[in-house]
């Protein structure tokens, strides 16, 4: 017979419900301002479902109304320094933390008038749920992007857990402040099951995070009960599986969960890592809008009646009654109050039409906005130093390529202490795959941050770092097609949230990855990231094909406010060229491309590693060919200015890059250059690319895949043939 042993896990799981006594202990004055503030966002719930219902939200309205006690009662203990990130599901979670925020005093509510900063809160939240100009996002969010950094909500979020990586990176900047504040991410039961939240909770463990993951378990994700989709509906138990302390609780009860929440703070702010609660909660309505769910057959009456019996609002009035602490005259004074400020804040922002209401036209944002605002203005460059090789007073030597990347970012790290890096294996292996941090983890042991392989949680965290405004992360994707794991985070977080929060969200990250086409890598390590990333008017990318322009380039990335894609290439990892040796302080403007090599026959756009190679098989050939160096390849930093001037000399244009046709930056700019030169286009732009598909691990099959020497020497004989001029290319 085995021997078998019963194991226990390493961290507590348990059960709060409240009692009279803790009911007794938190006082009336603190009771009824939580209930005060349940009132409020009852009283904004029901109002936005009066709206949905008359067609005046523009999209989908996720009703809090049932399951708002939990963050009322969540929130309440939390300092103004604290900070929320929520989930699609939202108004409750941000109107508790902006009350907080401007509603500090424990006055009476049921005498007191509702003071003007909560008006003016209650004003800004409906008018963003409405796309109006005066919310908080410009009427960019709506209903699901509701942000208040000053109040510590840091945005709400319509991807299910793509708020939780952004919120982990909030709480590394916290706990490396030191201050002891704490972090909560609200997230559905639904939540749970997808991959970006396991990732999180384990690097939250990992690091010893002060973030709480606030589990909203309604029982649904839309229609699909949890039973549906886990086998473990007890979602409190992954705890266990991290070694995170874990409370389930009665959500329905705001003093419960209060007590869950607090000794979840007690455990953050002392150093001791990461709690989950799970609250147990109900939404009274469907997943949008202000019909039941068993309208919609998954749910049946019975239950819906049995958890409206526990309503938090009716609930709180009932205990505060029993001990003589509100009246129901006061009771009723209270959402009197709340209602009729409602009732206000709808009459500012709407109008009769007949028989209806509409929005006041003056309040929609103005058309002009649509596109302000994806990227920042460059400002933080005013005032620097930029060079260019043929101007630089520096000493300048014959350096190799990978000895530069580590040498500008030690550089770097040693003049700006914001500046940390993470990444997998980037500790070990003499400074990661490649040599780009060596060096550095010896030199900075708490700023060179090795990563479980999880790329969508790290690069979600170094995300919620940036967007928390202290610290300046560097990422690295070990091969950029690992970004493709992380994708949420790239393209709905990172590159979006600028925008989406009004336009002033700033996003401070660099996010380094190596191109390795041609090294046998295969078709999942050896990604041009180009194509992909163009497409996302977040991102400016940045494509450096000496060692001088790394350092000027790198520098700039890690001075710009925006998410800056720095792509290296392998190949010139090893290689050597002209660098600087004693002077790394210059920059390199963003969306400055520079011609390489003058001529007057032809124009050469191309990148990376493919700008030395073009220059060589123009020189072997004897070409009169000028070759453009593009360096920034965001949409933003194409520089119109430099290809014009060299497109009106030539009339002729050939895009160069070594990937294949799918997924390709040539095609972008082939049809943009197309329309904007058309009249100065002897001929169609020509392109080099390779093939169709991704490249394999076989030698001759990579080779075959994409674009090398040959594959440039004969698109410059074509285009010299196609001119004319095919005779004088061949001699």
């Amino acid at each position: 017979m085995p021997e078998i042993k019963k194991l226990k896990p390493d961290v507590p799981w348990v059960e709060i419900r409240s009692n009279e006594a803790d009911w007794n202990k938190l006082g009336a004055a603190e009771i009824l301002h939580m209930h005060s503030h349940l009132h409020i966002v009852r009283a904004f719930e029901q109002t936005v479902v009066d709206l949905d219902a008359a067609g005046l939200v523009h999209g989908p309205a996720h009703i809090s109304i049932g399951q708002d006690g939990g963050a009322i009662g969540a929130i309440a203990p939390l300092r103004d320094d604290d900070q929320i990130t929520g989930s699609h599901r939202g108004h409750h979670q941000f109107l508790a933390k902006s009350l907080n925020y401007v509603d500090g005093e424990r006055t009476d509510p049921v005498t007191s008038q509702m003071s003007t900063s909560i008006k003016q809160l209650l004003h800004r939240t409906l008018s963003e749920i409405l796309g109006l100009s005066e919310g908080f996002c410009k009427g960019r969010g709506g209903s699901m992007h509701l942000r208040w950094q000053e109040a510590g909500a840091l945005g709400t979020n319509a991807i299910v857990g793509g708020g939780v990586p952004l919120a982990n990176g909030v709480a590394w900047a916290k706990k490396r402040q030191g201050n002891g504040d704490a972090v909560i991410t609200f997230l559905g039961d639904g939540a749970v099951n997808i991959g970006a939240v396991p990732e999180t909770m384990n690097q939250a463990a990992l690091w010893d995070l002060p973030i709480c993951f606030f589990i909203e378990n309604n029982g649904y994700a839309v229609a699909t009960r949890v039973d549906e989709g886990t086998r473990e509906t007890r979602l409190s138990s992954r705890g266990m599986a991290y070694a995170i302390p874990a409370y389930r609780v009665d959500g329905m009860d705001p003093v419960a969960v209060r007590i869950a929440v607090e000794k979840a703070l007690q455990t953050m702010r002392s150093g001791e890592g990461p709690t989950i609660i799970e609250a147990e909660v109900y939404r009274f309505f469907h997943h949008g809008g202000g019909i039941a769910g068993s309208a919609f057959g998954y749910r049946d009456k019975q239950e819906e009646a049995e958890w409206r019996a526990r309503d938090p609002l009716v609930r709180m009035a009932k205990e505060l009654s029993d001990r003589n602490w509100l009246s129901a005259d006061g009771d009723a004074e209270i959402a009197r109050k709340a209602r009729e400020a409602m009732s206000t804040i709808v009459d500012a922002l709407t109008e009769e039409d007949g028989n209806r209401r509409k929005i006041v036209s003056s309040l929609w944002p103005s058309p002009d906005f649509c596109d302000a605002g994806q990227r920042g203005d460059l400002s933080e460059f005013e005032g620097v130093r930029f060079e260019e090789l043929e101007s630089f007073s520096g000493a300048v030597e014959e350096v190799k390529f990978i000895d530069l990347v580590s040498g500008v970012m030690d550089h770097r790290m040693e003049k700006d202490e914001r500046i940390f890096c993470l990444g997998e294996d980037i500790h070990q292996l003499k400074g990661g795959t490649n040599g780009a941090t060596r060096g550095l983890y010896q030199k900075y042991p708490d700023r060179i941050i090795p990563t479980p392989i999880a790329e969508q949680g790290f690069t979600g965290l170094a995300g919620g770092v940036a967007m928390e405004g202290t610290y300046r992360p560097v990422v690295e994707h070990m091969y950029p097609d690992f970004g493709l794991v992380a994708a949420d985070q790239l393209f709905n977080q990172i590159a979006k949230s600028r925008f989406m929060f009004g336009g002033d969200t700033a996003m401070p990250l660099v996010l380094r990855t190596k191109c390795a086409i041609g090294t046998g890598y295969g078709s999942q390590h050896s990604m041009d990231p180009a194509g992909l990333y163009s497409q996302w008017p977040g991102w400016r990318i940045i494509a450096p094909s000496t060692p001088f322009d790394y350092v000027g380039l790198m520098n700039s990335a890690l001075l710009c406010e925006d998410p800056v894609l720095v792509i290296e290439h392998v190949e010139l990892y090893s290689s050597s060229g002209p660098g600087p040796t004693d002077d790394l302080d210059y920059y390199i403007p963003l969306g400055k491309a520079k011609v390489v090599r003058p001529g007057n026959t032809f124009t050469v756009l191309t990148y990376l590693s493919m700008t030395g190679l073009c220059v060589k098989v123009a020189n072997d050939m004897g070409l009169d060919a000028e070759v453009v160096d593009l360096r920034s390849l965001d949409r933003a930093g194409i520089d119109w200015h430099t290809i014009g001037d060299s497109i009106r000399k030539t009339n002729n244009v050939i895009v160069v890059e070594q990937g294949p046709l799918t997924v390709s930056y040539g095609a972008m700019l082939t049809d943009e250059i197309q329309r904007r030169f058309f009249d100065y286009l002897d001929q169609p732009v020509k392109r080099i690319f390779g093939g169709e598909a991704s490249p394999s691990v076989s030698k001759v099959l990579e080779r075959a895949a994409f674009a090398g020497k040959e594959e440039v020497r004969n698109g410059f004989s074509e285009i010299m043939s196609d001119m004319g001029l095919g005779k004088r290319a061949a001699e």
